[in-house]
């Protein structure tokens, strides 16, 4: 017997653990199915479920369970990403926790067994909390971005370490000195992606730059209005900056060519104040003329657009800060004439004491206070430089080309499709890639340098020895390759390379890749490159990009909002089921999910319906019949609910395939909640206590197999409850047929009965029309009304006679006769062709009624007047997001036709 309700939190582990037990999540090895493979993008060692997450694994699960069943050969490929700098964070702020000595007191060796010692003790609860979501990932497969320590003959290592030897004999991979970002906590690059661009209380100081060799020029003077007025002698160039100490490394000040203020200056000198250098007045169109003064400072080695603005120009950047971000000392202060006073003073000291400076020269024009945009680390959450520091890239832009050019010829797509376009922005537009990282945990680059600074890059110390000669003393280089440079090999990594596997014959390149859109360039696209440089061709087929999870307000999660929500606490609450389903029905392709606790509670409740409907089947014997014979069913009813079950089917399964998994989701949730629950157990209530054997029998043995193949179609959403209805709704069934997760997805050969079809819709229509206009015009709940039919035909009549115990109930129906005109005191609608009267005048205060009926007509007006106001305003239109627009097209559709059928009904009392 059915336990009263279902209990989440009991049977999750339960079934999880014995679908992993049983081995469900391997693939089936059978060489002559249709192989399917996903990698998981990895999560941080150091990381835990967040809603992202949840998203994003929820969708994996569905593709996996639904291919599996499709019987392919599935490989979920699992795995977790070493997480270079979060990781020596963690393991670092333990240390200093525990008091123990720091990193550098205990030495790299020491403390990268530090932190591998972390990572098998703590590392991965991630994992585990996968699980609790239901990921049926091939967790016996699981990956390691370092690969696994204890294996002397590690593959991963081996894989980053040939990537690597191979792009530099190639050419591919160069050592520069450019221009990064700069972390000064942890004194290392970090990549875009690790950069949070905040909005805070800044400033902008305006300075003036003396003109060289006594030069004077005419500068416009504007009023208050913005009009010129008149011109002002000036010896003098005003330049504004939010980081004034980097004016120490200034080469020059930009003005736009075509700006006419400046047209007599370009060839010029200003002497820059402190350190007494003369520096050009050049022109170039990065200076913007209605910005400011319309003259930029051009510092090369500490701005990523003065880097590029001084490269054309031909100036040497100079460098004044070092990787403490403290004013340089030694030759680099030297070369820019840094004063003494100034070296060794922290970048923000160096600013004040730069400001003052500027005012003891009554060279200060003015501070203006305002919010500007500051880059932090993620991580350490201290203000990053941009920098100038020898360090490895890859050639980017050369590797993008093939990449860019598989995507132009369809053999990797994106879903949706306009996300080529940030693909191809991206990728037109691809600097070189930074992957040198000044940090202990991580892959050790293989490269090593001679005491003459000759670098040999060699598989191992031995080879590079070789190359070197004997005598030559060689050091390794103390950089880790970027995170990024092993996640781009993930797809053929994981599965073995660079040895030739089984796995890689029979599952690269993979399906489909599920990620969200802000790491199209950071990873999607460079395992692009990395796959086909070294497989010869894409890595996935299908890229699906899924939109992002915000609150119910439509805003982003963050912790200083509060508005974060924790799936695990919402998977405590509610169920795995209720979270994944939602998370499923909301995946709109190109659209936001707008989260709540309300919307998962809705779907646990959708979960709660299935169960009571299992409950329903087993106190009316509806058990598990396995096959039906479709031609033998006779039953209008039954035969209905095939065809409503089989149209479930080919929507859903087309849905799936197409990435539409709201589609998907809520067709099933139309078939299981609307016409299973709602309508066909109701319907065959009357054929479940008759006395004809041969229909109830029919009925119990259709309700069953519909029951059952509900449970199929949803289970890639909702894993849980399902499994649990299968095994619980038939004794012994598991050991006999295998768990539900192993059966296979439905296909059906169900032609649709029109006639059947016909006859239950216009049952349904019937009570639905006769219960809205109950409600609309305000017939008490506990009345039953009579009902007449008027001048219908032997078809109708014959549907009304034969379902008349069911319309009875339903609808609340005193009587149901045929009658030749509408009767006194009754109201008329139309159903099909049918016109029906209610006979409700006794029942209802018909002067109220009308009153009710005009103010919520005059309210639905205003609404819709309102809302179609507000979509005619083109600012709202171009600024809201998309779904809130459609949301209120949405409004405006509904609230028309609820006004329609109100109208409708105010007009049926106007002969009362």
């Amino acid at each position: 017997m059915l336990d009263q309700r279902f209990d989440p939190a009991e049977a999750e582990t339960r079934l999880y653990k014995a679908w992993e037990n049983r081995g469900c999540f391997k693939p089936s090895g059978d060489t002559s199915a249709q192989a399917y493979s996903i990698v998981i993008p990895p999560p941080n060692v150091t990381g835990v479920l967040h809603m992202g997450h949840a998203l994003n694994n929820t969708l994996q699960d569905v593709l996996v369970r639904f291919e599996r069943m499709r019987g392919k050969n599935v490989l979920w490929q699992a795995g977790t990403d070493h997480a270079g700098i979060a990781t020596q964070m963690v393991v670092e702020r333990q240390l200093a926790e525990a008091g123990n000595e720091s990193r550098r007191e205990m030495g790299r060796d020491a403390f990268v067994d530090r932190v591998w010692a972390w990572k098998e003790e703590s590392g991965g609860a991630i994992v585990g909390q996968l699980k609790r979501l239901g990921a049926s990932c091939d967790w016996s497969r699981l990956a390691f971005t370092m690969g696994d320590r204890a294996e002397p003959d590690n593959n991963m290592m081996r894989a980053v370490t040939k990537v690597f030897v191979e792009l530099y004999k190639k050419g591919l991979i160069y050592r520069d000195k450019r221009l990064v970002n700069w972390d000064p906590h942890f004194q290392t690059a970090i990549s875009d992606l690790e950069v949070d661009q905040r909005e805070v209380n800044g400033h902008y100081w305006h300075l003036r730059y003396p003109l060289a060799d006594g030069v004077t020029y005419e500068h416009p003077v504007k009023d208050e209005d913005g009009n010129v007025t008149g011109t002002e002698t000036r010896d003098y160039i005003v330049v504004a900056t939010s980081r004034p100490e980097t004016m120490l490394g200034d080469t020059g000040v930009a003005v736009h060519p075509e700006d006419e203020r400046y047209a007599g200056l370009i060839g010029m000198f200003v002497e820059l104040p402190i350190v007494g250098r003369r520096v050009p007045i050049i022109a170039d169109d990065y200076a913007n003329p209605e910005k400011g003064s319309g003259a930029v400072k051009i510092t090369p080695a500490h701005d990523f657009n003065d880097f590029e603005v001084g490269k054309r120009a031909g100036h040497t950047p100079l460098n004044i800060l070092n990787a403490t971000a403290h004013i340089v000392d030694g030759d680099d202060a030297d070369a820019a004439g840094i004063p003494a006073d100034y070296r060794g003073l922290d970048r923000f000291d160096a600013r004040k004491k730069v400001v003052e400076a500027f005012e003891g020269l009554e060279l200060l024009q003015e501070i203006e206070n305002l919010k500007i945009e500051q880059p932090f680390g993620d991580r350490s959450n201290v203000v990053i430089e941009p920098w100038m520091t020898d360090q490895w890239y890859v050639d980017a832009k050369t590797m993008a080309q093939p990449a860019i050019a598989a995507v132009k010829e369809g053999k990797t797509r994106f879903v949706p499709e306009n996300w080529e376009k940030t693909y191809y922005n991206w990728m037109d537009n691809i600097q070189p890639w930074c992957v040198s990282r000044q940090l202990w945990w991580g892959h050790r680059i293989p490269a090593w340098f001679g005491d003459d600074g000759k670098i040999y890059v060699a598989y191992s110390e031995e080879e590079a020895q070789k190359q070197a000669g004997k005598g030559v003393k060689l050091k390794q280089d103390e950089d880790v390759l970027d995170t990024w440079f092993s996640s781009a090999l993930w797809p053929f990594s994981t599965m073995g390379w660079p040895d030739k596997t089984p796995e890689l014959d029979a599952f690269y390149p993979t399906a489909t890749l599920v990620t969200a859109f802000d790491i199209i360039f950071f990873w999607v696209a460079r395992m692009m490159m990395m796959g086909i440089e070294f497989m010869g061709e894409v890595p996935f087929k299908d890229v699906y990009i899924h939109a992002l999870v915000l609150d119910e307000k439509g805003q982003k999660m963050s912790k200083s909002k509060g508005n974060v929500m924790d799936p695990l606490e919402l998977v405590n609450e509610y169920g795995a089921d209720a979270l994944r389903f939602t998370m499923g029905r909301m995946a709109g392709q190109g659209r936001n999910i707008r989260l709540s606790k309300q919307a998962v509670e809705s779907n646990r409740n959708f979960a709660t319906k299935l169960w009571n409907a299992a409950r329903f089947a087993e106190m009316n014997e509806c058990g598990a019949p396995g096959e039906i014979d479709f031609a033998k069913v006779t039953s209008p009813v039954n035969r209905w609910v095939l065809g409503e079950l089989a149209a479930c089917e080919a929507e859903a399964t087309k849905a799936i395939a197409e990435y539409r998994f709201n589609d998907a989701a809520g067709a099933l949730y139309k078939f299981i909640w609307n016409v299973l629950c709602d309508w066909y157990l109701e319907l065959i209530k009357p054929l479940l206590m008759g006395m004809d054997d041969t229909a109830k029998q029919e009925t119990r043995a259709v309700c069953g197999y519909v029951l059952d193949e509900s449970l199929k179609l949803l289970h890639p959403f909702m894993p849980f409850v399902t499994e649990e209805l299968w095994e619980r709704r038939a004794a012994g069934r598991v050991d006999e047929q295998g768990f539900l997760m192993l059966q296979s997805w439905p296909e059906y050969d169900i032609a649709r009965d029109a006639e059947a079809d016909d006859e239950i819709q216009w049952v349904i229509d019937l009570i639905t029309e006769v219960r809205s206009l109950r409600n609309d015009l305000g017939v008490p709940a506990g009345s039953k009304i009579p009902l007449s039919l008027v001048k219908a035909g032997p078809v109708v009549e014959d549907r009304a006679y034969r379902h008349e115990d069911i319309l009875k109930r339903i609808a609340r129906l005193e009587d149901i006769v045929v009658s030749e005109s509408v009767p006194d005191g009754a109201v008329s609608t139309v159903v099909g062709e049918t016109v029906v009267a209610l006979g409700i005048a006794d029942q209802i205060d018909v002067d109220e009624a009308r009153k009710r009926l005009d103010k919520e007509i005059g309210q639905l007006d205003k609404d819709i007047v309102s809302t179609e106001k507000k979509l005619g305003n083109e600012a709202f239109v171009s600024k809201a997001p998309p779904e809130i627009v459609e949301e209120n097209r949405e409004r405006i559709v509904d609230w028309t036709g609820r006004r329609e059928k109100l109208k409708a009904a105010r007009k049926s009392l106007e002969d009362l």
